[in-house]
């Protein structure tokens, strides 16, 4: 496997941020990020997990494994998302019967 600079660039155009943005939102420098994406530089392990997390995309889809984005799992993290984060603790101590409930009134919302 190996990184795939241009599926860095299309997940982050499909979040529509300019490179600017994307190297804020990853708190990196945009020349730094400018050289992941032009295939000028190979990111670690540790920041392309990173960059995958933040772009919603999986690890194995940056490094050419998968051919769809959509990532196996995703993070939630205390600071950034209290509530949804408060939710899925509580769901993971719940019952199953609170827990099938909760999952239909889901998917009733949506």
């Amino acid at each position: 496997m190996e990184f795939m600079p241009e599926r860095l660039e299309a997940s982050r155009k499909k979040l529509g941020l300019n490179k600017a943005e994307a190297a804020k939102l990853l708190n990196m420098s945009a020349m730094g990020y400018g050289r992941y994406e032009r295939g000028e530089r190979t990111p670690s392990y540790q920041i392309i997990q990173f960059i995958a997390e933040k772009f919603g995309v999986s690890y194995e889809y940056l490094t050419g494994a998968k051919k769809t984005p959509t990532p196996d799992r995703v993070v939630i993290t205390k600071k950034e998302d209290p509530e949804l984060f408060t939710l899925v603790k509580a769901l993971q101590s719940c019952d199953e019967k609170v827990f099938n409930k909760v999952v239909a009134y889901y998917n009733k919302l949506v």
